[in-house]
């Protein structure tokens, strides 16, 4: 069975910088859509942030983080990763990292593998 690990988050003032890391089990970053959503505080729905498609190789960004967030893989590390420059207060969640084989890059209900999650923090 497939198991994503997330770590990298923190507290972080406006305009600082994350790097999130997302291990894989196995091969997962070949083969399936992977991506990044994020779960505000009273929000109920996870947004998507950033994800890669498998059979491009193109990356897609949330208009909300396109020119801040840098997604990325390290196949030979079975890890990807979300670069996040230029923080805001506004992006503060829990963010995940996801896996799939079938359906939309953009819902999160494609996705049947998913990390545990880690808090990211931004203090105005």
């Amino acid at each position: 069975q497939v198991q994503l690990v997330e770590s990298g988050g923190g507290l972080v003032q406006a305009g600082g910088s994350l790097r999130l890391s997302c291990a894989g089990s196995e091969l997962v970053f070949s083969g399936y859509n992977v991506a990044w959503f994020r779960q505000a505080p009273g929000k109920e729905r996870r947004e998507f942030v950033s994800g890669i498609k498998w059979s491009t190789g193109r990356t897609y960004h949330a208009d909300s983080v396109k020119g801040r967030f840098t997604i990325s893989i390290d196949n030979a590390k079975n890890t990807m990763y979300l670069q996040m420059n230029s923080l805001k207060p506004e992006d503060t969640a829990v963010y995940y990292c996801a896996a799939s084989n079938m359906g939309a890059l953009f819902d999160s209900t494609s996705y049947y593998y998913w990390g545990q999650g880690t808090q990211v923090t931004v203090s105005p």
